[in-house]
């Protein structure tokens, strides 16, 4: 079974990346991109406002593609996350909903950080990090 999800690749002026500490499976602890489910007759660009509201206070204008990955989930699930570029035009960074923690990082931060798997390699290949 696909789930349709989406997430976010929100940049700061000084090119901080958001990321968001995974409060459930899959990957509770972990920092990720901040995202979750579509739900029914939703488009993306409503539940990238709606998760990036929800996991981090924050209000955003939803940009074009930065990509799509599949992600593995227990049951035979796969989670087909269509990750999109997003710029934050309101609201305060407050982690909530399913995020333990949110903050900005650095580019040099995020090797030292346990992200989600691949999620590096990923953001790279997108070109939405320096290599």
């Amino acid at each position: 079974m696909r789930v349709n999800c989406v997430g976010a690749v929100v940049l700061d002026d000084a090119r901080r990346l958001l990321l968001v500490q995974r409060g459930h499976a899959p990957s509770a602890g972990r920092w990720s991109l901040p995202g979750g489910r579509v739900e029914p007759g939703e488009s993306d660009a409503a539940a990238v406002r709606r998760e990036l509201l929800e996991e981090t206070g924050l209000e955003v204008a939803v940009g074009p593609l930065a990509g799509t990955v599949d992600l593995p989930a227990p049951g035979g699930v796969t989670y087909e996350v269509r990750d999109y570029h997003a710029t934050v035009v309101g609201g305060a960074l407050t982690p909530g909903d399913d995020a333990t923690d949110a903050r900005w990082c650095a580019p040099d931060e995020l090797a030292r950080l346990p992200l989600t798997d691949g999620l590096l390699d990923t953001l790279r290949a997108w070109l939405v990090l320096p290599p």
